[in-house]
Order: C-alpha cells, then structure tokens, then sequence
C-alpha cells in the first residue's frame, strides 16, 4: 500500500493505523504516531491551543494567565516539532515519502516556517492561528471537502469568469440609467460594482432600488433582471458545482473504503486457500476484521463470519499484503 494513501486515511481519529505497511517503514512508530491515542493527545493540544490564542487577545487579563498562555504556546511549538520529526522518521528509509501526502506538507511548512519569520509580528501571529488549521487533518469529513473543492475549482473558475462579465455590463448600465443622479451608489465603474457586490447579498436592495427608480422606471428591469439572472441563478450554478463535487468525492471515498476491505478479506482467503495458518486463527482474524467493519460503519452489511465476500479471488491478497496477515 502505497504510503501517501495510508496517510490521508490514517490521519483521522477513530481510525487506526494499518497493519500492512511498506516493508521501509518503522512498523511500531508507524502505529504510534498514527494511533488514537496519539492521535488524541494531539488535537487536545490543538484545542487547549486555541484557547489560549483567543485569550491572547483579549485587553485586561490577568498577568500570569497571559504568562502561562504564552507559555503553553511555546511549549505546543516543540511539541508540534516533535510530532513531525516522528512521523517523518516512522518513513524509515524513504523520509521523502512523508511528503507525498498534502497534509503533511501543509504541517511541514507551518512549522517550518515560524523560525524565519519569528522577527515579523504579523505574519508569525498568522502562523501561529495557521497550526490551529491541523485539527481539520484528523476529522474525517475535512478530507472530503477539501478534495471536493479542489476538484471544483476548475468548472468555478469559469462561472466566476461569466458571472464577472455579467457584472461588468450590469455595473456599465447601473452607471449610464443611475450615474448623474445617484452618483455615490453608481457614479463611476468602481462604485457600481461595490453596489452590484452590496446587491449579490440582496443587502439594502429595497433601498436601492427605490434610490433607482426615483430616477427611472428602467431600473424595475434592472434591478429584477439582476436579482433573477445573477443573484438567484448563477450563484446557485456555483452551489451545485460544490455540492456535486462533494457527492463525487464521497463517492470516491466509499469505493476507497470498499477496497481496503475487500483486500483484507481479499487476505484472509489467500491464507485459508495456502494453507499457511490454522482454521482457528483464520476464523479469529475474519471475526476480529467484521467485528472492526461493523464498529466503523463503512458498509450497509457485513458478510457473516466463514463466508466469503462476493466478487473475491482467492489466493490475490496474499500476494497484495505480503502474507502480514497472518501473523
């Protein structure tokens, strides 16, 4: 199993490291980095240092509170530190590996990166909310979302590119039906667009459209035309275009799912067909894996214990896992 996979599903909390890692990975510190405890232990300290961040900000608090979150966040840092210094050794002979995965990457440079801005105020307090943003790494819907964005951002880019044309010519005839009498709302180019971006939240709309049709009763057609082509239709385009990304996604992660299962039975099967460990044991393992399966409620229905998954060759996850299984 490839070691980027393993990190973008490990590095959730509730899920386990898995057992069938490469052969150059540090098996024992593989499963302690990426286990719930661990696991746990580190969105606590995430947590803990939200608060004090949000302390921090306040006028007025006690001196020594302010001491001891100043403190805890500098402690955090090492830890932090640690953390990754772990995770990258747990790649034993292949540490590049450990940068195959965005996560990982993304924790590597904001921790990387405070020692060479730690003169600039601004940008290391921006840093320093930025390690907050690790917690979203071990919630298992975050993955989901963020790959569903990702993957729309390609089909936004275009309906962004239609729906600023549009305001381009609706800010050019705001100016040309409003520019004289209502000069502050629609006086030049850059006014009608801030109005027309105002207007995208229907804020002050009846109040605008008033102003305009004061002025004239074109700006009935305007302003409706507007509201039904821009506001109504078009932003709810670039709604579907998220949400249908999102379905994708999920998708995606249910048949990613429904593979890794399939291999370990895939395993277990490989092993009853070679003869390579006793009944007893097999018939253990089959009903310790179903008994995982149900807990995490990644399938509508588990196979029953001594029954073989449909659509399984046998003898393949042997060869898929490196005979792991049986141990």
């Amino acid at each position: 199993m490839a070691s980027s996979h393993s990190d973008t599903r490990q590095s959730r909390v509730f899920v386990s490291a898995d057992s069938d890692q490469p052969d150059y990975r540090i098996g024992w510190l593989t499963r302690i980095v990426y286990g719930n405890t661990f696991e746990f232990s580190i969105v606590g300290l995430i947590v803990i240092n939200a608060v004090f961040l949000a302390i921090l900000t306040f006028d007025g608090i006690d001196p020594t509170l302010a001491q001891v979150a100043r403190g805890f966040d500098a402690v955090v840092l090492w830890v932090y530190v640690a953390e990754l210094a772990l995770r990258i050794i747990s790649y034993g002979s292949k540490p590049w590996k450990f940068f195959t995965a965005p996560w990982n990457v993304f924790d590597f440079l904001v921790i990387a990166l405070i020692p060479v801005f730690s003169a600039q105020t601004v940008i290391l307090r921006l840093l320093r909310l930025l390690r907050l943003v690790r917690l979203f790494r071990f919630l298992p819907e975050v993955r989901i979302l963020t790959a569903s964005i990702t993957r729309s951002l390609p089909p936004l880019a275009s309906v962004t590119v239609l729906i600023s044309f549009l305001l381009f010519l609706y800010a050019m005839a705001g100016h040309y039906l409003f520019g004289d009498a209502l000069p502050e709302a629609w006086g030049n180019l850059g006014a009608s667009m801030e109005s027309l971006f105002i207007l995208l939240t229907l804020e002050n709309f009846p109040n605008y459209f008033q102003e305009a049709m004061s002025v004239t009763p074109a700006a009935l057609v305007f302003f409706l035309s507007y509201v039904f082509i821009i506001v109504f239709t078009i932003l709810n385009v670039l709604i579907g275009i998220v949400i249908n990304a999102m379905d994708e996604a999920r998708a995606r992660e249910a048949r990613a799912t429904r593979d890794h299962w399939r291999e370990l039975y895939d395993a277990i099967d490989g092993l009853e067909a070679d003869g390579d460990a006793n009944a007893e044991n097999l018939l253990a393992l089959r009903q310790e894996v179903l008994r995982v399966h149900k807990a995490q409620q990644l399938e509508p229905a588990a196979p029953a214990p001594g029954v073989k998954p449909k659509g399984v060759r046998r003898g393949v996850g042997k060869r898929a896992t490196g005979g792991s299984s049986a141990e």
